[in-house]
C-alpha cells in the first residue's frame, strides 16, 4: 500500500475479536490488535486486516472524522436539525470509508476469499469453528438479503439498522467487497501492484 512511515503495532489481550488504528497529531500512529483475532483469524487473514487499518491511515480518515467532528458540533450549536444533518452525513461517510478499507484489505491480500472470511469470522466466528466456516454459504445468505432489501419494507430495515452505524452492516460489506472483487477496477489495481512489485525485483 506503500504507507510511510509504517505505524507501531500493538497487541492487546483482550477477548473481543477488533483492531483500530489511533494517529494522535505529531506523533507516530500506531495499530492495536485485540489477541483473540489473533487466535481466530489465519496469518493471511491478519495481514489483510492490518492492511484494512493501513487503508485508514493512508486515505488520513482519522484527520477527516475529526475535521467532520467539529463541522458537526459546530452545525449543532447553530442549529440542532442543521446538527443532526451533518451527523448523519458523517456517518454515512464513515461506513464509505470502512469500505474502501475493506479494498485495501482485498488489494494486499490478493485473495477474496481471505478478505471475505475475516468479515464471516468478525461477523459469528469462533475459534473452536473456524475451519468449519463458509465464506459460500455466507454469500448465499447475502444474495438472499439483497434480494429482500430492494422491496419497499427492506429499504426501511436497512435504513433503520444502519442508520446510525459507524460501521455497514457485516452482511454488505461482504457484498460490496464480492462485487467489486469481480470489477474491472480491482483487476487493473492488481496487475498494477504486481508490476510495481515485479520492477522492484
Amino acid at each position: 500500500l506503500g504507507v510511510s512511515p509504517l505505524p507501531d503495532l500493538y497487541v492487546r489481550n483482550n477477548p473481543f475479536p477488533n483492531a483500530y488504528t489511533l494517529a494522535i497529531d505529531g506523533k507516530r500512529p500506531f495499530i492495536v490488535v485485540h489477541s483473540s483475532l489473533i487466535d481466530l483469524l489465519t496469518p493471511a487473514e491478519v495481514q489483510a486486516v492490518l492492511a484494512h487499518e493501513l487503508g485508514h491511515l493512508l486515505c488520513n480518515h482519522g484527520v477527516l472524522i475529526t475535521v467532520a467532528n467539529v463541522l458537526a458540533l459546530a452545525a449543532d450549536a447553530f442549529s440542532p436539525r442543521a446538527g443532526q444533518a451533518v451527523s448523519a452525513a458523517l456517518m454515512r461517510w464513515r461506513r464509505s470509508a470502512e469500505l474502501s478499507c475493506d479494498r485495501a484489505a482485498l488489494l494486499v491480500a490478493q485473495d477474496p476469499q481471505v478478505a471475505l472470511s475475516v468479515i464471516v469470522k468478525l461477523t459469528g466466528g469462533t475459534v473452536a469453528l473456524r475451519d468449519e466456516i463458509s465464506t459460500e454459504a455466507f454469500l448465499r445468505q447475502v444474495q438472499r438479503y439483497d434480494e429482500s432489501a430492494q422491496t419497499r419494507v427492506g429499504k426501511q430495515l436497512v435504513g433503520s439498522q444502519t442508520s446510525g452505524a459507524s460501521h455497514p452492516l457485516p452482511i454488505l460489506r461482504a457484498a460490496e467487497l464480492n462485487r467489486w472483487s469481480q470489477g474491472a477496477e480491482y483487476r487493473h489495481l492488481l496487475a498494477s501492484a504486481n508490476r510495481r512489485q515485479a520492477s522492484l525485483g
